[in-house]
């Protein structure tokens, strides 16, 4: 699939759905650099700072401040000025854009979440996907993961969910996880991770071959 535009895929994720995992499968069939926290190291090389800085901020809204003792690894300067000990999330945000939109240019990509179906939203040969699946698969994936009870495992994802759609939702001015948002939603509680993996492959590529 040669052509002046790189392939983009982005995947959104509800939590124990394979999302990730998946993503990971795509990116290694189709020949693509698969990008999920590599971003946050990337956003803090680009601006100097701590990549601890970057986790904090990681899919939730509000104002971070962070004790530069603490967790900076040098002060940065960026367009000519100094950061104080506090940094909104605003500023990180763009930062990690920078990261995602620098990434996008340098070849076929697949990136995991932080809003990059919105960040690169003007890109030719972006396709998004958001993966879901039953709840009850979901509880008890993250339980596995987590080594947790299911109630424990389904507050966490309450949580966490509550957290990743407010980020989402103010950024894009979309819905995370609404259907009018992405260009495919799939269970992947259906056919599994890896054949949820192999059916995405197959509609990108009849997309692209059309």
């Amino acid at each position: 699939m040669e052509t002046k535009h790189n392939l983009i895929i982005s995947v959104g994720r509800q939590l124990g759905s394979g999302g990730c995992e998946i993503a990971r499968k795509l990116a290694d069939d189709m020949g693509c650099s698969f990008y999920d926290r590599e971003l946050l190291n990337m956003a803090a090389e680009r601006s100097g700072f701590n990549p601890k800085i970057f986790e904090q901020q990681d899919e939730n809204h509000g104002t971070l401040k962070t004790l530069f003792g603490a967790f900076s690894g040098r002060l940065g300067r960026m367009s000519g000025a100094f950061y104080s000990n506090s940094m909104s999330q605003e500023e990180l945000f763009r930062i990690q854009s920078e990261a995602i939109y620098k990434a996008s240019k340098e070849g076929n990509c697949v990136f995991v979440g932080r809003c990059a179906d919105y960040i690169l939203r003007e890109s030719p040969r972006l396709f998004s996907v958001f993966i879901t699946a039953d709840n009850d698969d979901r509880i008890r994936e993250v339980a596995r993961r987590r080594e947790c009870t299911a109630d424990e495992a389904r507050r966490y994802i309450e949580r966490k969910e509550a957290q990743r759609a407010a980020y989402y939702n103010f950024y894009t001015s979309k819905t995370w996880g609404a259907a009018g948002s992405y260009d495919l939603c799939i269970n992947s509680s259906l056919l599994g991770w890896e054949r949820t993996a192999e059916v995405i492959e197959q509609i990108i590529r009849q997309k692209w071959e059309r």
